[in-house]
Protein backbone atom coordinates (compact mmCIF):
# COMPACT_ATOMS: atom_id res chain seq x y z
CA UNK A 1 0.00 0.00 0.00
CA UNK A 2 0.72 3.45 -1.31
CA UNK A 3 2.43 5.28 2.28
CA UNK A 4 -0.46 8.41 3.14
CA UNK A 5 -0.81 10.76 6.05
CA UNK A 6 -4.29 12.48 5.78
CA UNK A 7 -4.09 15.34 8.21
CA UNK A 8 -7.98 15.99 9.40
CA UNK A 9 -8.90 18.88 11.86
CA UNK A 10 -11.18 21.96 12.21
CA UNK A 11 -9.94 25.19 10.38
CA UNK A 12 -7.31 26.78 11.89
CA UNK A 13 -5.70 23.82 13.02
CA UNK A 14 -2.67 24.37 10.87
CA UNK A 15 -3.65 21.59 8.56
CA UNK A 16 -1.50 23.19 5.79
CA UNK A 17 1.27 24.13 7.21
CA UNK A 18 1.87 20.83 8.82
CA UNK A 19 0.65 19.26 5.95
CA UNK A 20 3.93 21.22 3.92
CA UNK A 21 6.54 20.53 6.49
CA UNK A 22 5.40 17.26 7.25
CA UNK A 23 6.05 16.33 3.61
CA UNK A 24 9.24 18.14 3.50
CA UNK A 25 10.83 16.07 5.98
CA UNK A 26 9.35 12.90 4.70
CA UNK A 27 10.63 13.93 1.17
CA UNK A 28 7.07 13.09 -0.20
CA UNK A 29 4.26 15.17 -2.22
CA UNK A 30 2.11 17.53 -0.05
CA UNK A 31 -1.45 17.87 -0.99
CA UNK A 32 -4.22 20.84 0.28
CA UNK A 33 -7.72 20.02 -0.51
CA UNK A 34 -8.56 23.93 -0.47
CA UNK A 35 -5.67 24.95 -2.65
CA UNK A 36 -6.42 21.75 -5.24
CA UNK A 37 -10.37 23.54 -5.24
CA UNK A 38 -9.07 26.64 -5.40
CA UNK A 39 -6.57 26.08 -8.68
CA UNK A 40 -9.30 23.42 -9.99
CA UNK A 41 -12.15 25.71 -10.46
CA UNK A 42 -10.52 29.13 -10.33
CA UNK A 43 -12.40 30.23 -7.87
CA UNK A 44 -11.78 31.05 -3.58
CA UNK A 45 -13.59 28.91 -0.69
CA UNK A 46 -15.90 32.29 -0.09
CA UNK A 47 -16.82 32.82 -3.95
CA UNK A 48 -17.54 29.13 -4.26
CA UNK A 49 -19.70 29.21 -1.22
CA UNK A 50 -21.43 32.33 -2.11
CA UNK A 51 -21.37 31.75 -6.08
CA UNK A 52 -22.68 27.91 -6.07
CA UNK A 53 -23.38 27.10 -2.57
CA UNK A 54 -22.31 24.74 0.42
CA UNK A 55 -22.86 21.61 -1.61
CA UNK A 56 -21.02 22.49 -4.40
CA UNK A 57 -18.23 23.15 -2.66
CA UNK A 58 -18.75 19.80 -0.85
CA UNK A 59 -19.01 18.12 -4.04
CA UNK A 60 -15.79 19.60 -5.03
CA UNK A 61 -14.26 18.56 -1.54
CA UNK A 62 -15.13 15.01 -2.19
CA UNK A 63 -13.17 15.09 -5.82
CA UNK A 64 -9.76 16.42 -4.47
CA UNK A 65 -10.08 14.01 -1.79
CA UNK A 66 -10.80 10.81 -4.17
CA UNK A 67 -7.89 12.50 -6.66
CA UNK A 68 -5.42 13.03 -3.57
CA UNK A 69 -5.83 9.16 -2.45
CA UNK A 70 -5.46 7.28 -5.69
CA UNK A 71 -1.62 8.42 -6.33
CA UNK A 72 0.75 5.47 -6.61
CA UNK A 73 3.63 8.23 -4.38
CA UNK A 74 3.88 8.75 -0.91
CA UNK A 75 1.47 11.92 0.24
CA UNK A 76 0.49 14.01 2.93
CA UNK A 77 -2.61 15.48 2.42
CA UNK A 78 -3.94 18.32 4.02
CA UNK A 79 -8.00 17.56 4.18
CA UNK A 80 -10.51 20.38 3.98
CA UNK A 81 -11.95 20.45 7.43
CA UNK A 82 -15.18 19.55 6.73
CA UNK A 83 -14.30 16.43 4.59
CA UNK A 84 -15.60 14.05 7.54
CA UNK A 85 -19.24 15.50 6.85
CA UNK A 86 -19.40 12.76 4.25
CA UNK A 87 -19.95 9.02 5.24
CA UNK A 88 -17.89 8.16 2.12
CA UNK A 89 -15.30 9.98 2.67
CA UNK A 90 -15.09 8.50 6.09
CA UNK A 91 -14.94 5.73 4.98
CA UNK A 92 -12.07 6.62 2.12
CA UNK A 93 -10.45 8.22 4.68
CA UNK A 94 -10.13 5.14 6.84
CA UNK A 95 -9.03 2.72 3.87
CA UNK A 96 -6.25 5.15 2.38
CA UNK A 97 -3.69 6.29 4.73
CA UNK A 98 -2.99 7.01 8.35
CA UNK A 99 -5.55 9.73 9.68
CA UNK A 100 -4.23 12.06 11.89
CA UNK A 101 -6.65 14.42 13.86
CA UNK A 102 -5.08 17.95 14.21
CA UNK A 103 -7.02 18.37 17.48
CA UNK A 104 -7.92 21.96 19.01
CA UNK A 105 -9.78 24.17 21.24
CA UNK A 106 -12.42 25.78 19.80
CA UNK A 107 -11.24 28.94 21.75
CA UNK A 108 -7.96 28.42 20.27
CA UNK A 109 -9.50 27.86 16.43
CA UNK A 110 -11.30 31.24 17.30
CA UNK A 111 -8.22 33.34 18.12
CA UNK A 112 -6.15 31.68 14.99
CA UNK A 113 -9.08 32.46 12.54
CA UNK A 114 -9.72 35.52 14.33
CA UNK A 115 -13.30 38.02 12.76
CA UNK A 116 -13.51 34.81 9.98
CA UNK A 117 -12.78 36.72 6.84
CA UNK A 118 -12.90 34.12 3.95
CA UNK A 119 -14.07 31.41 5.92
CA UNK A 120 -18.27 31.33 4.56
CA UNK A 121 -19.52 28.80 7.59
CA UNK A 122 -18.40 31.33 10.76
CA UNK A 123 -21.19 34.41 10.13
CA UNK A 124 -20.90 37.18 12.62
CA UNK A 125 -19.39 35.36 15.53
CA UNK A 126 -16.27 33.01 14.54
CA UNK A 127 -16.27 31.78 18.38
CA UNK A 128 -19.45 30.76 18.68
CA UNK A 129 -19.70 28.88 15.10
CA UNK A 130 -16.39 27.54 15.48
CA UNK A 131 -17.95 25.79 18.76
CA UNK A 132 -21.11 24.63 16.93
CA UNK A 133 -19.26 23.11 13.96
CA UNK A 134 -16.76 21.80 16.81
CA UNK A 135 -19.50 19.69 18.47
CA UNK A 136 -21.10 18.33 15.65
CA UNK A 137 -17.49 17.77 13.55
CA UNK A 138 -15.45 16.67 16.70
CA UNK A 139 -17.44 12.63 17.00
CA UNK A 140 -16.58 12.30 13.11
CA UNK A 141 -12.91 13.08 13.31
CA UNK A 142 -12.14 10.66 16.31
CA UNK A 143 -14.12 7.87 14.28
CA UNK A 144 -11.65 8.39 11.54
CA UNK A 145 -8.21 9.22 13.37
CA UNK A 146 -5.46 6.68 13.74
CA UNK A 147 -3.76 9.47 15.82
CA UNK A 148 -4.72 12.56 17.61
CA UNK A 149 -2.58 15.28 18.20
CA UNK A 150 -3.70 18.24 20.60
CA UNK A 151 -2.43 21.52 18.68
CA UNK A 152 -3.37 23.90 21.14
CA UNK A 153 0.52 24.84 22.44
CA UNK A 154 2.50 23.34 20.62
CA UNK A 155 4.77 24.78 17.64
CA UNK A 156 4.26 23.49 14.07
CA UNK A 157 7.80 21.71 14.43
CA UNK A 158 6.43 20.50 17.31
CA UNK A 159 3.33 19.26 15.93
CA UNK A 160 5.47 17.75 13.19
CA UNK A 161 7.52 15.56 15.13
CA UNK A 162 4.71 14.36 17.00
CA UNK A 163 2.99 12.79 14.68
CA UNK A 164 6.26 11.15 12.99
CA UNK A 165 6.72 9.91 16.88
CA UNK A 166 3.53 8.88 16.78
CA UNK A 167 3.44 7.01 13.08
CA UNK A 168 6.84 5.43 13.23
CA UNK A 169 7.65 7.38 10.28
CA UNK A 170 11.08 8.70 9.68
CA UNK A 171 11.56 11.89 8.55
CA UNK A 172 15.21 13.90 7.49
CA UNK A 173 16.65 16.47 10.26
CA UNK A 174 14.60 19.24 10.61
Amino acid sequence: MVERLILVGMMGAGKSTIGRLLADRLGWRSFDSDAQIMADTGHSVPELFADHGEAAFRAEEERVLAEALTGDEPVVVSAAGGVVLSPSNRDLLTRSGTVVWLRADPEVLARRVGDGAGRPLLDDDPAASLAALYEVRRPLYESVASLVVDVDACTPDEVVEEILAGTGLRGRPS
